[in-house]
């Protein structure tokens, strides 16, 4: 069980767009797996190392990656990310471009979820018994404003809880996407 960090609070809408970026989003998706240099981004992006290395710095400007100096040759670079539970102000807290930019981001990352989940679906005949781990559930509960928080709350304590400490998963393991996306009726 990995220990839940606190929340750590994105306030800077410079900083939404930053994540937003396509190439900046597959960068710290292929990030989630351990750390990258310039080259080995370049090559699994199809892109310039000056153009990964410049998009690493960015990253690294803003605190989502750091160095990884023990694992330099020479004058290569490698990079990790910063784990951290981010998380942006509420709606009402938002300045309207943080706004604009939270909600541009949310559209993309959708997007790229569903993008995900018909790879996976036209997948699946060959994944054996991860073809069988698709979960899904439509749910309604009726909350109070107050009780809001405290049920996202549980579920991000529930993914901590499932995390791993160890950098040496299980052979048979793989990353698993979880998205929670709840919001009122209108």
């Amino acid at each position: 069980m990995k220990e839940q960090p606190a929340p750590q609070p994105v306030t800077d809408p410079r900083q939404v767009r930053l994540l937003a970026h396509p190439l900046r989003r597959r960068i710290a998706e292929i990030m989630r797996r351990g750390p990258v240099s310039s080259t080995t981004l370049a090559r699994e992006l199809g892109q310039s190392t000056g153009s990964t290395s410049y998009h690493l710095r960015q990253l690294a400007k803003h605190g989502f990656v750091e160095e990884a100096p023990e694992l330099a040759r020479g004058r290569e670079r490698w990079w990790r990310a910063v784990p951290a539970d981010r998380r942006f102000p509420v709606y009402s807290e938002q300045s309207p471009e943080m706004r604009d930019a939270v909600e541009d981001m949310t559209r993309m990352e959708l997007a790229n979820e569903l993008e995900a989940l018909t790879r996976f679906q036209e997948a699946r005949d060959e994944m054996g018994p991860w073809a069988d781990a698709l979960l899904f559930s439509f749910s309604t509960i009726t909350l109070a404003p107050e009780q809001v928080r405290p049920f996202f709350e549980e579920y991000i304590a529930l993914l901590y809880r499932y995390k791993r400490d160890d950098d040496e998963p299980p052979s048979d393991a793989r990353t698993f996407h979880a998205r929670f996306l709840a919001f009122p009726e209108v």
